[in-house]
């Protein structure tokens, strides 16, 4: 993994892809305890058709690598990150993709930062008040403080409990039980991952993406959703109200994915960055 340094966080990440790409570059926001591996089978696609792919671990409870004493972990504080991110790089004309938190704090950025990024491809995601939905808005309240968080994750190491309703499989159809362990691996071994993770948690509030909704018609760039039908928390119905938002925007229904289409139907998240990827903005 590369490593960029940035005011109070070190972000680690890979590239996939040719570094003199004739396509827009591609950022990816993966969302909480989750890190860059959802995009992977998505980000290998696209490489092989010629994108440049950035796939960071962001400072969400999977990463490796705390943050540093100081660094702002709320969602406006992450969304700052990707903006820095995008200038530490030197990526212009960024297509910024993202899933379930990271779609929130994709529209975070755009609302903060817009002139930083040329397009958006939006998978299942937060969106007005549902910021988180249920029932991930009641574990995330049990998950503010690092104590609460090592015990709870101490259980995870059954294959069982990660993939339960109440996990990764209310998720993804069929979740990989090496991916999802070491999605939870840095809670259950680092304090300070679960430190960084349940500072982050006690600032997720449900109002946090409700102003923002109000300025998204605002953002007259290309924007796509690849919206998973099967989706118990995202529902289709949160799907096309988002899309109504933006001046601009597809929405693609895809029948059997859940919450992470990357996983479930990565044909169908390739296809859409590189569609949008030979759009500019209006």
């Amino acid at each position: 993994m590369r490593q960029a340094t940035l005011d109070h966080a070190t972000i680690e990440y890979r590239v996939l892809g040719p570094d003199d790409s004739p396509h827009p570059p591609v950022l990816f926001v993966h969302g909480i305890l989750v890190d860059h591996q959802l995009w992977l089978k998505v980000a290998e696609e696209l490489a092989g058709r010629g994108f440049r792919c950035v796939l960071p671990d962001w400072p969400l409870g999977s990463h490796t690598v705390p943050v540093d004493d100081g660094a702002d972990l709320s969602p406006r504080g992450v969304a700052t990150m990707i903006r820095d991110l995008i200038v530490a790089l030197g990526l212009t004309d960024v297509t910024l993709v993202g899933s379930d938190t990271g779609g929130g704090l994709c529209q975070l950025t755009i609302d903060a930062y817009p002139d930083h990024v040329g397009r958006v491809v939006l998978t299942n995601c937060d969106a007005f008040d549902k910021f988180p939905p249920f029932p991930f808005d009641v574990v995330f309240a049990l998950l503010r403080g690092p104590i609460s968080i090592k015990t709870l994750f101490a259980t995870m190491q059954l294959k069982a409990l990660r993939h339960s309703p109440l996990g990764f499989g209310l998720l993804v159809r069929d979740p990989d039980p090496e991916m999802t362990a070491s999605w939870v691996r840095p809670c259950r071994t680092d304090s300070r991952i679960c430190r960084d993770l349940a500072t982050l948690l006690r600032q997720v509030a449900a109002t946090d993406l409700t102003d923002v909704a109000t300025r998204l018609p605002e953002f007259t760039k290309p924007v796509t959703l690849v919206w998973g039908q099967a989706d118990r928390c995202f529902t289709p119905s949160l799907g096309r109200r988002l899309a109504e938002q933006f001046p601009h925007s597809t929405l693609i229904e895809v029948p059997d994915a859940k919450t992470f289409v990357a996983l479930d139907n990565p044909a169908a998240v390739v296809g859409a960055i590189e569609k949008i990827g030979a759009q500019r903005a209006a």
